[in-house]
């Protein structure tokens, strides 16, 4: 028995058997004798009895068209009112000691109109809260198919990054191999590994705290600074409670990438890259600056046309997770330099979860 069959034998049972105690007490206080409850036991039996009667007619027509099932439904109700008026005049003549038959027709149309008033009362119940269900379920259901085409977008956007890092990475160690500059670039293949590893292995749906997000981050400035030694200089401030604040895997990474493609390579002195994280009001704010020439193709107040896959990545994954609640801008710096400012709503870790843990450590 399903948790809805449960449900609705207690509310039938309950139901029924608060209108034959009332309809006892009523008897009572019009003075009519104590053996009167023979009657109140077929009145609520019977009542019972006739209310399955339509559920079945009901749950049974429920598929057809309305006009169908209105028709189904007021004939079943016509039928089920008929016999309990039929019912209840046997009983009157039969089991009620002092009690008169009517002397007019009229009177056992009077017995058909009540139950069919009861029984109408009863049916628009069981049909509201069967329409509610449905709703509640259809509702529940588009919710549910919402939430997976949302997660399906969020792992083909986040696995799109990794064809795209391995490219940029991959194009600097062949640049690196064509240097002669052989140990640096077997020292790049092995931090590429390193990281791949940590990128393949996380969950795209899994959120991650901006220190892990960091975390990565320094994974990937790792093999940067193989290839351009001290020519990258890189500072981080995060002000707490930033740390520990819920974000997607990953989402900082192709701004570096930017940061370092469009900023610093350009700069034969190289160039400096920061990242500053805080929480206001609600809200955390990250913002990525570097002092380099920048992109031709950043657009000053926020836009980008044609700015590479990593920052229209970024802005579709956060759309799909935030929708309205986000902003993500890009404008220049003066004298120089470009800055792209991320913000979305503050969603802390549990408190059990360290801030500062690597949800994928390296394994030995």
């Amino acid at each position: 028995m399903t948790r809805q069959d449960r449900q609705f034998w207690l509310l039938q049972t309950a139901v029924w058997l608060v209108y034959g105690i009332e309809s006892y007490l009523a008897a009572i206080g019009l003075g009519r004798p104590m053996d009167h409850y023979r009657l109140v036991l077929i009145d609520a039996g019977c009542g019972f009895v006739l209310s399955l009667l339509l559920r079945e007619v009901y749950d049974a027509t429920w598929h057809l068209s309305v006009r169908q099932r209105i028709a189904w439904g007021s004939a079943a109700l016509v039928a089920c009112s008929l016999l309990g008026g039929y019912v209840w005049a046997v009983a009157i003549r039969n089991m009620c000691v002092g009690c008169k038959p009517p002397a007019h027709m009229l009177g056992y149309l009077a017995y058909f109109f009540g139950w069919m008033y009861g029984l109408l009362a009863w049916s628009g119940a069981y049909i509201g809260i069967k329409l509610a269900r449905q709703l509640q379920h259809e509702r529940e259901t588009a919710l549910q198919a919402t939430a997976m085409a949302h997660q399906a977008q969020l792992r083909m956007l986040r696995y799109q990054l990794n064809p795209h890092f391995l490219f940029n990475t991959l194009n600097a160690i062949s640049t690196l191999v064509l240097d002669d500059r052989r140990e640096q670039a077997n020292g790049m293949v092995g931090a590429l590994s390193s990281f791949l590893r940590y990128s393949l292995e996380s969950d795209p749906q899994q959120k991650v705290t901006l220190e892990q997000e960091l975390g990565a981050i320094r994974r990937y400035l790792a093999i940067e600074q193989m290839r351009f030694g001290e020519r990258l200089r890189v500072g981080i401030l995060v002000t707490p409670p930033s740390g520990s604040a819920l974000m997607p895997s990953l989402l900082l990474q192709p701004l570096i990438e930017n940061a370092v493609k469009y900023g610093m390579s350009r700069r034969e002195e190289g160039g400096r890259i920061e990242i500053v994280a805080r929480v206001q009001d609600g809200v955390v704010d990250i913002a990525v600056r570097d002092d380099g020439p920048g992109s031709l193709d950043y657009r000053p107040g926020g836009g980008s046309n044609g700015a590479g896959v990593g920052l229209a990545n970024t802005r579709e994954r956060l759309r799909v997770l935030y929708g309205e609640r986000h902003h993500f801008t890009i404008r220049k710096l003066q004298p120089i330099g470009t800055e792209v400012q991320l913000q979305f709503p503050f969603e802390p870790s549990r408190p059990e979860e360290p801030a500062d843990a690597d949800p994928h450590p390296d394994r030995r």
